[in-house]
């Protein structure tokens, strides 16, 4: 066989394996609904992100337009980038709430939702299948599949905003629970002698201690101990952000204050793995920025108290940001 005709037979099987690959491209939509915008991804199967954009969340009449909202955003999508509904495999969607077995949300008090199958609505407006979770978890797969647990099978991701979430990811799928509240770390009891209500209505739970407003109750707390010294006090509004800004700097009582953070969340996580046994945690939300100091002051107090086999667990940052939810929601989709 001469030059030309190798030359040309490496052509055609080049041409054929785009062509397969063309074929065998499929799209996804992941759908984050928050209390004021929805926010939507059209993804590649692959993962690759082709368009995000996003829609305002109409809560008026109890959030009775929300669905078709998003029904209207994902065809109009469709017809601009020529994609037919062939080519879709469907509409993942997290929503701010428990969720049952991938498809009824039971109780959305952001959006004004009662008991909702979103899944078998949506599908129905849409003519697409759907995947429902709550934002937590989809949040959590997100950043296994593309964000700082990449590659990651069994993981938990802790969201530390202000509240504190979590998603628990067991063989690359999310861990719902009977009731959709698997990953309700916030509300671990940490604390015997706590007399503020949490947000939950009880008391002295995760959340009251280790989400941004947490922190700052805290801080709060402790300076009206006493009048040691402290950069925080020069402070007109103490931040989270101000005490690990202040704690980097050498101030005394900033360092205490994430001391005690890094125990009460160290020892919830300690906790957590003698019963999920991750490989990794990943940790996200506002309070995350904080970066390294906090990775550091929370895997020392977890080893200090995890079972002796969990001690090598793992401890990154979240890379995705506010795009992780729909990250996860593509993936709910895409995972067969």
């Amino acid at each position: 066989m001469g030059n030309c005709a190798i030359l040309n037979t490496m052509r055609s099987l080049e041409n054929k394996k785009n062509r397969e690959v063309e074929e065998m491209k499929k799209y996804g939509f992941g759908v984050d609904v928050g209390g004021t915008t929805c926010k939507i991804g059209l993804f590649e199967n692959t993962g690759v992100i082709v368009d995000k954009w996003e829609i305002k969340t109409n809560t008026e009449n109890n959030g009775a337009s929300i669905l078709d909202d998003i029904v209207a955003a994902v065809e109009g999508k469709l017809a601009d980038a020529g994609i037919s509904k062939d080519e879709v495999e469907g509409i993942g969607i997290g929503v701010p709430g428990p969720v049952k077995d991938d498809s009824v949300v039971c109780r959305c008090v952001n959006l004004g939702w009662g008991v909702v199958d979103v899944a078998a609505t949506l599908s129905e407006k849409s003519g697409l299948p759907v995947k429902v979770g709550n934002d937590a978890n989809v949040a959590a797969l997100g950043e296994m599949w593309k964000g700082g647990g990449q590659g990651c099978k069994n993981g938990i991701m802790v969201t530390l905003g202000t509240g504190v979430g979590g998603g628990v990811i067991i063989n690359g799928s999310i861990i719902g629970g009977v009731h959709g509240a698997s990953g309700e770390i916030g509300h671990i009891k940490v604390s015997d002698t706590e007399t503020d209500k949490c947000g939950c209505g009880k008391c002295g739970c995760l959340e009251q201690y280790a989400s941004a407003t947490g922190i700052v109750r805290m801080a709060k707390q402790r300076l009206a101990a006493d009048d040691a010294a402290t950069t925080l006090r020069n402070l007109p509004e103490v931040t989270a952000k101000d005490i690990f800004d202040a704690a980097k700097a050498g101030d005394a009582v900033a360092t205490e204050l994430v001391e005690k953070l890094g125990k009460i969340l160290g020892g919830a996580l300690a906790s957590i793995a003698c019963v999920v046994d991750p490989e990794m945690f990943v940790i996200g939300g506002g309070v995350s920025r904080a970066g390294q100091i906090l990775i550091d002051v929370v895997q020392k107090n977890f080893k200090e108290r995890t079972f002796q086999a969990c001690e090598d667990t793992k401890f990154v940052l979240a890379s995705l940001g506010n795009d992780a939810g729909m990250y996860g929601c593509a993936k709910m989709i895409f995972n067969k």
